[in-house]
């Protein structure tokens, strides 16, 4: 995230990260269950009633606008959205995207009504999101923006519920695994029938004690390459989805977002949070799309 005291930061007009950044289901069917054979008794056995597969909430068939619903963007604070609350758990291996090109309302609860909106494109991206529960109606995701800053409350990875109506749902094959005590990053990929892992990074940087690395699952937000960073040496920028645990902003503006980027100096628990790596290793993660699940552990 931050590199010697400087910070992957969003701005209002820029990102900093140590500097500046320019902005640029159905489910699965009832298994038919068999009568038992019946057993001699004096009464007769009875067959079993095969119980529904749960479909999860019921549908929200509403009309929503984005109206004065807050933006489910990098800079959102949204108080009445929860944070994830599995973060050690795999996501469902899809990204959502809203359909409508004015975007989709976001939801605390399925019963509830919106309290966000997540538009279709957004200044600084954060519209691919990852599922990390799918239910017929209903997927959650995981989201940009935190509940609170750093501080104030709790700055952890922001999460949502989305209709799956309003949704284009896209089956992904891969995720990042990053390992701060082994300092390995891995690119797993599953196509079903087997499953592959390319270790990227065999050595990284990242943050200390005070601010530390975010741990748990997140997801590429975007990428970007930003000639004016001279640390970066032309190499991407990969900005994540989740902000500092510790750091409501930096330099005086109000976010602290996490990224892996490439730096000269890159071992060890040294930076503000975000993880300083090799030039192979940013321009293999660079290629991944957005939305793409990163676990951090």
């Amino acid at each position: 995230m931050w590199v010697g005291g400087a910070i992957a930061i969003v701005a209002v007009a820029a990102i900093v990260v140590t500097a500046v950044l320019w902005p640029r289901g159905d489910t699965e069917p009832v298994a038919e269950t068999q009568t038992p054979t019946p057993t001699v008794s004096e009464t007769p056995t009875s067959t079993p009633t095969p119980t529904p597969t749960p479909t999860g909430p019921p549908a929200n068939t509403n009309d929503y606008e984005a109206g004065d619903l807050p933006r489910a963007d990098v800079f959102g604070i949204h108080p009445d959205l929860p944070v994830d609350d599995a973060p050690g758990d795999e996501a469902a291996g899809i990204i959502a995207h809203p359909e409508s090109a004015d975007g989709a309302p976001v939801f605390a609860d399925p019963a509830g009504e919106p309290v966000a909106w997540l538009g279709q494109e957004q200044q600084f991206s954060g519209s691919n999101v990852p599922v990390v529960e799918l239910e017929e109606n209903w997927a959650r995701v995981l989201l940009v923006g935190r509940q609170a800053p750093a501080g104030q409350g709790d700055a952890s990875q922001l999460s949502g519920w989305m209709r799956v109506d309003d949704l284009v749902l896209t089956p992904t094959k891969q995720s990042v695994n990053v390992d701060l005590a082994a300092r390995t990053i891995v690119i797993t990929t599953d196509d079903g029938d087997s499953i592959g892992n390319e270790i990227v990074g065999t050595d990284f940087a990242s943050g200390t004690d005070a601010t530390p690395t975010p741990l748990g699952r997140t997801f590429i937000m975007f990428e970007d390459t930003v000639e004016s960073l001279g640390y970066t040496r032309g190499h991407p920028i990969v900005y994540l989805g989740v902000q500092s645990p510790t750091l409501a902003g930096y330099d005086g503006q109000s976010v602290a977002v996490t990224a892996f980027h490439y730096h000269d100096v890159r071992s060890g628990a040294i930076s503000n949070g975000c993880i300083r790596v090799a030039p192979e290793t940013i321009e293999a993660l660079a290629a991944l799309p957005e939305g793409t699940p990163v676990y951090i552990s």
